[in-house]
């Protein structure tokens, strides 16, 4: 079943979903065109302190938030989350020598030196992500940037979960 456009006023299909909430529930139906304005003025975290930010990406990553999870040991608390977060020294990752040519390519992409952790992946996938995705950038090589930086990310989140 073809849709019309949400957009009010607009009478072309409603082809692109997008969503109306933070809770990805309820969805709007949109043009092409209106699909990319919509996402390009939608900022899911809008609202939302820092704190709470970080307490979603986590409960959202790890299905908890880390001052939600019971702490119990508080030494061994404070090591998993350091861990997690990639504050420790054995984070890193191989030097030069040993790194696949494969993961020095993705790096190379991304822009990060051979000693990233996973989470310095992240930070930059999603700075480059936004930067680079069609819907906000209409630069010709915007698209074929875009597939580069998520093709660079997916190699690397194979490399860093196999560990």
């Amino acid at each position: 079943m073809i849709k019309k456009c949400d957009h009010l006023g607009c009478t072309k299909a409603g082809t692109c979903r997008a969503p109306k909430t933070r809770d990805l529930r309820e969805y709007w139906w949109f043009c092409r065109e209106h699909a990319a304005e919509y996402n390009k003025n939608w900022n899911y975290y809008a609202n939302m302190t820092p704190a709470e930010i970080e307490a979603d990406w986590e409960r959202q990553t790890f299905g908890s938030a880390h001052t939600d999870r019971p702490t119990g040991d508080a030494d061994a608390a404070k090591f998993i989350h350091d861990f997690v977060m990639g504050r420790m020294g054995g984070t890193t990752r191989p030097t030069p020598k040993s790194t696949p040519a494969p993961i020095s390519a993705a790096l190379k992409t991304l822009g990060l030196p051979v000693t990233a952790t996973w989470r310095d992946v992240g930070v930059r996938y999603r700075a480059l992500a936004k930067k680079y995705h069609p819907d906000t950038n209409t630069a010709p090589d915007a698209a074929a940037k875009f597939t580069q930086v998520s093709a660079a990310y997916d190699t690397l989140k194979k490399y860093f979960t196999a560990k």
